[in-house]
């Protein structure tokens, strides 16, 4: 088994040995199993609290690099034209702190019907879709401070 000790974010590396796709899910943990595209077995062990994104390069004890890539997931993703609209429907799933990934007039989340309803009343248009999920980090993501 492969055995990831560093992950060396988004860099452009001469060689790339092997891919590894992962969801949302597994890429926010720092120990987990997995099989990179070669069918090579890999496990990571990495600093907890930090979220690989899409296009990280992993570095292994021998030396290799994998980069990974965002799995295909089951998502809601809404669209509409109007920016009032759209603001409105984030600032609505960001008040229930829903993981969201928000793109140019067009958002992404897990499939919830409430939610879906909630949205669809706001204005937007929804709709079920296999595509990368790469939710926000959040405003908290890199750990807390005590005051």
């Amino acid at each position: 088994m492969l055995k990831v000790i560093k992950n060396l974010g988004h860099i452009h590396p001469q060689q790339l040995d092997d891919v590894v796709t992962l969801p949302f899910e597994l890429r926010t943990r720092g120990r987990f199993k997995s099989q990179t595209s070669s069918g090579l077995d890999v496990g990571v062990f990495l600093e907890r609290g930090k979220v690989l994104q899409a296009e990280d390069v992993l570095e292994t004890e021998c030396g290799k690099r994998i980069q990974v890539k965002a799995e295909l997931e089951d998502v809601i993703e809404a669209t509409t034209d109007n920016w009032e609209t759209f603001s409105r429907s984030c600032y609505h799933l960001g008040n229930r702190h829903v993981p969201l990934q928000i793109g140019e007039r067009w958002l992404r989340f897990k499939p919830d019907h409430v939610l879906e309803d909630m949205i669809k009343r706001q204005g937007m248009h929804c709709e079920q879709k296999l595509a990368p999920f790469s939710p926000e980090n959040g405003a908290y993501s890199g750990g807390h401070h005590h005051h």
